[in-house]
C-alpha cells in the first residue's frame, strides 16, 4: 500500500473531524461566567422570572425557543407552582457577515497559488507586477445568532383556561425535555 498517498488523506480526515467536533449547538445549561450561551433567570417578584437562553450559531431557533420554555417550566416546579404564563416574550436575532477570500482564486502576478492576503489600492506595483485593483473573489457566509427572552408569571392549581400564553409546568418538561441536547 503506498503510504505516501494514505498520510495526508489521513491527516485532513483528522482535521476534518476536530473540527467538525467544535462545531455543536448550544447544551441545555446555565450560562457561565466564561460563555454567555446558555439560560440565565432573574427573579423579578415572588411570582415572576424572567428567563433567557442564548445559543451560539450553530444553535437553531426552535432550539433556543424550547430552552427558554423548558428552564421557565423547571423554574416553576422548583418554586412549588403548577404553571406559567409568558407575558412578554421575544427572541432576537443577531445576524454577522463573514467573508473569506475564495481558496481558488489565483493572481497571475502571485508566485504562489491561493488567495492574497495583502490589501492593495488601485494601481498598485508590488514586486510581483501590477495588481488587479478589484483584488480576490470572496465568500460571503451569513451568520445568525438567537436568544429568546420570557417575562414569567407562576401559578398554582389548574392552569387558565383559554390562555394561550399558559403552560403546565410538568408537560413542557415531558414533552421538552427529551428534545433539548444536555451538556
Amino acid at each position: 500500500m503506498n503510504t505516501r498517498f494514505l498520510k495526508p488523506v489521513l491527516l485532513v480526515t483528522a482535521a476534518a473531524l476536530a473540527l467538525s467536533a467544535c462545531a455543536t449547538a448550544t447544551p441545555y445549561g446555565p450560562a457561565g461566567p466564561n460563555s454567555r450561551y446558555g439560560y440565565s433567570e432573574q427573579r423579578v417578584d415572588a411570582d415572576r422570572f424572567r428567563v433567557s437562553f442564548a445559543g451560539n450559531s450553530v444553535t437553531s431557533r426552535e432550539q433556543v425557543e424550547m430552552s427558554l420554555l423548558l428552564r421557565a417550566a423547571e423554574l416553576t416546579v422548583e418554586s412549588g407552582h403548577d404553571w406559567f404564563a409568558t407575558v412578554n416574550r421575544a427572541t432576537d436575532r443577531d445576524v454577522r457577515l463573514s467573508a473569506s477570500p475564495d481558496p481558488f482564486y489565483y493572481d497571475r502576478y502571485s508566485p504562489f497559488w491561493g488567495p492574497s492576503w495583502r490589501y492593495y489600492r488601485r494601481g498598485y506595483w508590488s514586486p510581483w507586477g501590477y495588481r488587479d485593483p478589484f483584488g480576490p473573489n470572496f465568500d460571503v457566509r451569513e451568520i445568525d445568532r438567537f436568544e429568546a427572552t420570557a417575562e414569567v408569571v407562576l401559578g398554582r392549581g389548574a392552569k387558565p383556561a383559554g390562555d394561550p400564553n399558559a403552560f403546565d409546568a410538568r408537560e413542557v418538561i415531558n414533552n421538552l425535555g427529551p428534545r433539548v441536547p444536555r451538556g
